[in-house]
């Protein structure tokens, strides 16, 4: 497979919606980075159509066509018949009058091939033996069936696409022409570069729209009497079938969109389906809803057939039909290089997901996958990565969280803006003497603790820290924070237990007093002595001082 659709890396935001709509999980992911695998994509273009990024590219071929032009190449335009629902009220002529400005040398409609194809059908289902035919207009059913569905390749009209059978008509009839098809389709791109030699470029609506106007050339509105157009049917949804005889001895059925498609080949490799021709088409609504319609028209496929309708006429284009061998088309398998892997193998897969037992296997489809199973299968295969399973992620951040809630030691408790307790762990409920979670979940906090300080934390939009309070119902001393998370508009209280601190302080503080009373009674007692000694000290001196005296005398006498 060429690599005409590719992937911008720097605007992949790791979102998995292309994954999710891609209908064969043709995209893997590794460092956070979606990667198209070529040998399972059938180029359906849904991943180039949701990616929310623009993230996927289809590989311009523009200017190579203005290389054809310049080089003076007579340079034809197989314009798909679809056009006429992607540029509203602009025909055939006024579209070949404005590309004939750009230097185009003749424009005709893809349509022309679509007859072609259609007789080979017709021819094929009167004169060959077969059972079931699917059609092969469409390239991502033919990629579709060689990649996914071999067992049905012998049931794949071995026929070229309308595209194909047109350009090799216009290189009969112009032999050094080069052919460029415009259509709505990403596939188509690749169906040129595979099968040499008969497209030389193609290029998409969007494309040629954006040359239009740097050129600034403007289409004109424009009205189509041509009977013989009745294949301009074939972009829509049993638009071949409108355009065929029927065969009596078959069924005719129409199927549009992959996943009908699928449905479809499942039920013919089970041997259900027999006598029919099956017209598929990979997008919903047929071509008109393809992927490179320009993405204002994708808004209703009833809209686009009804243009459809009124521009078809009722009998075919006048062609000159090659022989069967010439319009041989070979579809041959294309095979995947990924195994399968084993029982054993997607067992541990799905463990790592967190998916040990049957239940708890959700299939929510979050991560592109249908089933837990269909995604431990793309692990194995390095296709996906472990991280993009949602359930896995949230049950893996829930237990940590929990973890860090349940073993904290501080007391936490969260709740929304009207006051409501969303969350309260263990060393909160032991404070607050609650027995379980569910007895105040969803409730008010003032049921429980003074909301005050929270309202203001609210309203004021500034944070308590370390506040001490005393929860006099709890007989707790605890040092509060309260924080408001603006984004989550929640509000966090985180509570340390420091009873045992406080009543610790007011022991010392009882402690201190005491030894301050006692040394005041030990200074008084002390004082009290002192003066007693005193005293007695005072008498004593007094009465010794008599004494001498009267000695003294007695002495002096003698």
């Amino acid at each position: 497979m060429s690599d005409c659709l590719t992937l911008k890396k720097s605007n992949c935001k790791n979102c998995y919606k292309c994954i999710r709509h891609c209908p064969v999980k043709a995209i893997r992911f590794s460092g956070n980075q979606a990667h198209i695998i070529g040998n399972e994509c059938i180029l359906c273009g849904q991943c180039f159509v949701v990616c929310p990024q623009d993230a996927k590219q289809i590989v311009d071929e523009t200017e190579k066509v203005k290389v054809f032009i310049q080089s003076g190449e007579k340079v034809v335009v197989s314009l798909a018949p679809s056009f006429i629902a992607n540029y509203d009220g602009a025909g055939i002529i006024s579209m070949r009058e404005a590309l004939k400005k750009m230097g185009f040398f003749d424009v005709e409609e893809t349509a022309i091939g679509a007859t072609i194809v259609k007789n080979e059908y017709e021819r094929m289902l009167r004169e060959e033996d077969r059972d079931v035919v699917i059609s092969s207009c469409c390239h991502s059913v033919n990629l579709l069936i060689q990649k996914h569905f071999p067992s049905c390749l012998e049931y794949l009209a071995d026929v070229m696409s309308p595209m194909q059978a047109h350009c090799i008509d216009i290189k009969r009839r112009y032999p050094d022409a080069k052919t460029v098809f415009v259509g709505p389709c990403v596939a188509k791109k690749d169906e040129a570069d595979y099968y040499t030699g008969i497209v030389d470029a193609v290029l998409t609506f969007e494309e040629l729209t954006k040359w239009m106007k740097e050129e600034k050339v403007e289409l004109q509105y424009e009205t189509d009497s041509n009977e013989n157009s009745r294949a301009r049917f074939f972009p829509t949804t049993g638009g071949i079938l409108k355009t065929m005889e029927e065969n009596s001895g078959y069924t005719y059925v129409a199927i549009d969109g992959v996943e009908n498609c699928m449905a479809v080949l499942r039920d013919i490799e089970k041997g259900k389906i027999h006598k029919c021709f099956i017209e598929m088409s990979s997008c919903n609504g047929s071509c008109v809803g393809g992927p490179v319609i320009e993405k204002y028209h994708h808004d209703s496929n009833i809209k686009d057939y009804l243009e459809v309708a009124a521009y078809a006429g009722s009998k075919d284009f006048p062609v000159s039909q090659p022989r069967a061998v010439e319009l041989k088309k070979h579809l041959t398998y294309i095979e995947h290089k990924l195994p399968m892997p084993s029982e054993i193998e997607i067992g541990s897969a799905l463990r790592r997901m967190g998916k040990f037992r049957p239940s708890d296997e959700l299939n929510c489809g979050s991560c592109g996958y249908n089933t837990c199973r269909e995604k431990a299968v793309a692990i194995c295969q390095g296709k996906a990565e472990i991280s993009m399973c949602l359930p896995f992620l949230k049950d893996k951040a829930e237990s940590f969280s929990d973890t860090v809630v349940k073993n904290t030691p501080n007391g936490l408790i969260v709740l929304n803006e009207n006051l409501e307790v969303q969350q309260i762990n263990e060393a909160a409920r032991k404070i607050m003497n609650i027995r379980s979670a569910s007895d105040v979940l969803g409730d008010q906090v003032i049921r429980i603790l003074d909301p005050s300080v929270f309202m203001n934390v609210l309203t004021s939009g500034k944070n308590v820290k370390d506040q001490r309070v005393y929860l006099a119902e709890y007989n707790r001393y605890i040092e509060q924070t309260i924080v408001y998370d603006k984004e989550s508009h929640l509000l966090v209280g985180i509570m340390r237990d420091v009873t045992d601190e406080e009543y610790e302080r007011e022991r010392k503080e009882n402690i201190s007093r005491q030894t301050i009373e006692v040394a005041d009674k030990v200074v008084e007692k002390q004082m009290r002595i002192v003066q007693e000694i005193a005293s007695l000290l005072g008498e004593t001196a007094a009465e010794t001082k008599i004494a001498l005296s009267k000695l003294k005398e007695s002495i002096a006498d003698e």
